[in-house]
C-alpha cells in the first residue's frame, strides 16, 4: 500500500464495554492490511483510551474513526456527550490508579491531540482525536 495514499474507516459501536475490544481488534486488522505494523501497538493503546472514555462517560453510541493521510495516522472517537474532555494531567502527577489516566496517556503517546464539538452530524456531538506520525 503506498504510504502517500489516503484512507479513512469508521466503526460504529453500541454503548457496550465489549466494544473497546472489538474496536482495538478492528484497528489492528486495518493497520496490518495497510502495512502500518509499526504503528499498531501505539494506535491500539490510543484507540482503547478514546473508545473507553466514549463508552464509560456517555449513554449513547460511539464510533471509532481511523484515517491515514500524508504519513499521519489519526484515531478519533465520536460520542454523544456535549461536554469537553477533562484536561489531561502529566502521567507523573497521577497516582498508580486504573482510572483517570486516559487523556494523560493520549497526550503522552501521541504527537497531537484535541477535540471539537460537532453539530449537524446526527447523534454525534463531540469528536476527540489524536495523531501519530509514521
Amino acid at each position: 500500500m503506498p504510504e502517500n495514499e489516503s484512507w479513512e474507516y469508521s466503526l460504529h459501536i453500541p454503548n457496550d464495554p465489549r466494544a473497546v475490544t472489538i474496536s482495538r481488534r478492528t484497528l489492528r486488522l486495518v493497520l496490518t492490511m495497510h502495512g502500518l505494523i509499526g504503528l499498531v501497538d501505539t494506535a491500539e493503546l490510543l484507540a482503547t483510551e478514546l473508545i473507553s472514555n466514549a463508552v464509560r462517560h456517555t449513554k449513547g453510541p460511539a464510533a471509532l474513526k481511523v484515517s491515514w493521510s500524508a504519513g499521519v495516522l489519526r484515531n478519533g472517537a465520536l460520542d454523544t456527550d456535549p461536554e469537553p474532555p477533562e484536561p489531561p494531567q502529566q502521567l507523573q502527577q497521577l497516582p498508580e490508579l486504573e482510572d483517570g489516566r486516559g487523556l494523560a496517556l493520549i497526550r503522552a503517546c501521541s504527537d497531537l491531540w484535541g477535540w471539537q464539538p460537532l453539530s449537524g452530524h446526527g447523534n454525534w456531538v463531540k469528536y476527540v482525536w489524536c495523531e501519530c506520525a509514521a
